[in-house]
């Protein structure tokens, strides 16, 4: 299997972003999830936290594996 990379329409991202978001908050413990969720919430705005980490490492998945674009059909 190879992981190919592809754009990904615009709706996709806000959905890609929000999961991200949720899933993040949810694996975090110690305080409500709505609290997590607004400092999660916050530091994505200020560009910083596990969710734009998460992001940075699928963009740099991407970018190694554009080799293998021209194995998409």
């Amino acid at each position: 299997n190879y992981s190919v990379p592809v754009p990904v329409s615009p709706r996709r991202q806000e959905t890609l972003a929000v999961r991200w978001l949720v899933d993040i908050s949810r694996s975090k413990t110690g305080k409500s999830f709505d609290k997590l969720l607004e400092i999660e919430l916050v530091s994505a705005f200020n560009r910083e936290g596990d969710a734009i980490k998460k992001k940075g490492d699928v963009e740099r998945m991407a970018e190694a594996n554009k080799a293998f674009a021209h194995f998409r059909w």
